[in-house]
Protein backbone atom coordinates (compact mmCIF):
# COMPACT_ATOMS: atom_id res chain seq x y z
CA UNK A 1 0.00 0.00 0.00
CA UNK A 2 1.43 3.39 -0.92
CA UNK A 3 1.40 6.48 1.31
CA UNK A 4 -1.46 8.17 -0.58
CA UNK A 5 -3.74 5.15 -0.06
CA UNK A 6 -2.63 4.75 3.53
CA UNK A 7 -3.62 8.35 4.28
CA UNK A 8 -6.91 8.13 2.35
CA UNK A 9 -7.96 4.81 3.94
CA UNK A 10 -6.78 5.40 7.53
CA UNK A 11 -9.69 5.24 9.93
CA UNK A 12 -7.77 7.12 12.62
CA UNK A 13 -7.60 10.29 10.47
CA UNK A 14 -10.43 12.78 10.17
CA UNK A 15 -11.58 13.84 6.70
CA UNK A 16 -9.93 17.23 7.26
CA UNK A 17 -6.62 15.52 8.10
CA UNK A 18 -6.90 13.28 5.02
CA UNK A 19 -7.08 16.35 2.80
CA UNK A 20 -4.39 18.31 4.65
CA UNK A 21 -1.96 15.37 4.63
CA UNK A 22 -2.70 14.21 1.09
CA UNK A 23 0.82 14.08 -0.44
CA UNK A 24 0.09 16.39 -3.40
CA UNK A 25 -1.12 19.06 -0.95
CA UNK A 26 1.64 19.03 1.70
CA UNK A 27 3.55 22.13 0.56
CA UNK A 28 0.41 24.06 -0.31
CA UNK A 29 -0.31 25.04 3.32
CA UNK A 30 -4.01 24.26 2.94
CA UNK A 31 -6.54 24.87 5.63
CA UNK A 32 -9.68 22.77 5.43
CA UNK A 33 -12.48 25.10 6.45
CA UNK A 34 -15.36 22.65 6.05
CA UNK A 35 -16.10 19.14 4.92
CA UNK A 36 -19.66 18.17 5.64
CA UNK A 37 -20.00 14.68 7.15
CA UNK A 38 -21.68 13.50 3.94
CA UNK A 39 -19.00 15.16 1.72
CA UNK A 40 -21.56 17.20 -0.22
CA UNK A 41 -19.94 20.50 0.80
CA UNK A 42 -16.19 21.15 0.81
CA UNK A 43 -14.44 24.45 1.54
CA UNK A 44 -10.62 24.69 1.52
CA UNK A 45 -8.38 27.71 1.97
CA UNK A 46 -5.41 27.93 -0.41
CA UNK A 47 -3.03 30.35 1.23
CA UNK A 48 -1.21 33.07 -0.65
CA UNK A 49 2.34 32.08 0.35
CA UNK A 50 5.81 32.60 -1.07
CA UNK A 51 5.91 29.05 -2.44
CA UNK A 52 2.55 29.43 -4.22
CA UNK A 53 3.17 32.88 -5.72
CA UNK A 54 4.27 33.50 -9.30
CA UNK A 55 6.58 36.30 -10.48
CA UNK A 56 3.58 38.61 -10.92
CA UNK A 57 2.61 38.26 -7.25
CA UNK A 58 -0.52 36.16 -7.70
CA UNK A 59 -1.18 32.52 -6.87
CA UNK A 60 0.08 30.02 -9.42
CA UNK A 61 -2.69 28.60 -11.56
CA UNK A 62 -0.98 25.24 -11.15
CA UNK A 63 -1.58 25.31 -7.40
CA UNK A 64 -5.25 26.02 -8.05
CA UNK A 65 -5.43 23.19 -10.60
CA UNK A 66 -3.65 20.77 -8.24
CA UNK A 67 -6.19 21.47 -5.49
CA UNK A 68 -9.26 21.60 -7.76
CA UNK A 69 -8.46 18.39 -9.67
CA UNK A 70 -9.30 15.67 -7.10
CA UNK A 71 -11.94 17.44 -4.98
CA UNK A 72 -15.04 16.45 -7.00
CA UNK A 73 -13.68 12.91 -7.44
CA UNK A 74 -12.95 12.60 -3.70
CA UNK A 75 -16.52 13.68 -2.99
CA UNK A 76 -17.91 11.12 -5.43
CA UNK A 77 -15.82 8.34 -3.88
CA UNK A 78 -17.49 9.08 -0.53
CA UNK A 79 -21.03 9.65 -1.87
CA UNK A 80 -20.99 6.72 -4.34
CA UNK A 81 -18.96 3.98 -2.61
CA UNK A 82 -18.17 0.83 -4.54
CA UNK A 83 -17.29 2.63 -7.76
CA UNK A 84 -13.98 3.60 -9.33
CA UNK A 85 -13.84 7.37 -9.64
CA UNK A 86 -11.40 9.70 -11.38
CA UNK A 87 -11.23 13.12 -13.04
CA UNK A 88 -11.71 12.85 -16.82
CA UNK A 89 -11.23 16.54 -17.57
CA UNK A 90 -10.54 19.77 -15.74
CA UNK A 91 -10.99 23.30 -17.03
CA UNK A 92 -10.03 26.43 -15.11
CA UNK A 93 -11.25 29.87 -16.18
CA UNK A 94 -8.98 32.44 -14.49
CA UNK A 95 -11.19 35.52 -14.12
CA UNK A 96 -9.05 37.56 -11.69
CA UNK A 97 -5.54 37.35 -10.35
CA UNK A 98 -5.32 35.49 -7.07
CA UNK A 99 -3.76 38.22 -4.93
CA UNK A 100 -5.19 37.00 -1.61
CA UNK A 101 -5.77 33.63 0.01
CA UNK A 102 -8.30 31.74 -2.12
CA UNK A 103 -11.22 29.70 -0.85
CA UNK A 104 -12.24 26.68 -2.91
CA UNK A 105 -15.99 26.07 -2.61
CA UNK A 106 -17.48 22.80 -3.84
CA UNK A 107 -21.09 21.65 -3.43
CA UNK A 108 -22.84 18.53 -4.68
CA UNK A 109 -26.51 19.47 -5.00
CA UNK A 110 -29.31 17.04 -4.17
CA UNK A 111 -30.57 17.30 -7.77
CA UNK A 112 -27.18 16.46 -9.23
CA UNK A 113 -26.72 13.57 -6.81
CA UNK A 114 -30.14 12.18 -7.79
CA UNK A 115 -29.28 12.50 -11.51
CA UNK A 116 -26.02 10.60 -10.96
CA UNK A 117 -27.78 7.87 -8.93
CA UNK A 118 -30.40 7.42 -11.67
CA UNK A 119 -27.72 7.22 -14.34
CA UNK A 120 -25.71 4.68 -12.31
CA UNK A 121 -28.84 2.59 -11.87
CA UNK A 122 -29.81 2.83 -15.54
CA UNK A 123 -26.39 2.58 -17.24
CA UNK A 124 -24.05 1.38 -14.51
CA UNK A 125 -21.82 4.42 -14.98
CA UNK A 126 -21.94 8.20 -15.00
CA UNK A 127 -19.77 11.09 -16.19
CA UNK A 128 -21.16 14.20 -14.46
CA UNK A 129 -19.71 17.68 -14.76
CA UNK A 130 -19.30 19.81 -11.65
CA UNK A 131 -18.85 23.57 -11.55
CA UNK A 132 -17.19 25.09 -8.50
CA UNK A 133 -14.81 27.97 -7.86
CA UNK A 134 -12.04 29.75 -6.00
CA UNK A 135 -12.97 33.03 -4.29
CA UNK A 136 -10.70 35.80 -3.04
CA UNK A 137 -10.81 36.73 0.63
CA UNK A 138 -13.28 39.59 0.03
CA UNK A 139 -15.61 37.24 -1.88
CA UNK A 140 -14.74 38.02 -5.51
CA UNK A 141 -14.90 35.06 -7.88
CA UNK A 142 -11.30 34.41 -8.92
CA UNK A 143 -11.30 31.11 -10.84
CA UNK A 144 -14.20 29.02 -12.11
CA UNK A 145 -13.57 25.26 -12.23
CA UNK A 146 -15.37 22.72 -14.41
CA UNK A 147 -14.50 19.10 -13.69
CA UNK A 148 -15.92 16.09 -15.52
CA UNK A 149 -15.76 13.01 -13.29
CA UNK A 150 -15.85 9.38 -14.41
CA UNK A 151 -17.82 7.10 -12.06
CA UNK A 152 -17.42 3.50 -13.18
CA UNK A 153 -17.92 0.00 -11.76
CA UNK A 154 -14.88 -1.39 -9.93
CA UNK A 155 -12.57 -3.12 -12.41
CA UNK A 156 -13.99 -1.14 -15.35
CA UNK A 157 -11.99 -1.39 -18.58
CA UNK A 158 -12.70 1.05 -21.39
CA UNK A 159 -13.41 -0.64 -24.70
CA UNK A 160 -10.53 -0.31 -27.14
CA UNK A 161 -11.52 1.43 -30.32
CA UNK A 162 -9.91 0.52 -33.57
CA UNK A 163 -8.15 3.38 -35.43
CA UNK A 164 -8.63 1.95 -38.91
Amino acid sequence: MNLRRLIWNSRWLTDKQRIKWYPAFWLMRLKVLEISPDWRTVRILLRHSWIATNTGGSLFGGFQACLADPIAAMCCVKVFPGYSVWTRSLHLDFRHEGRTDLELRFTLSADQEQQIREELERKGRSTPEFTYAFYQSEGTLCTEVKARIAIRPKGYQASKRSNK
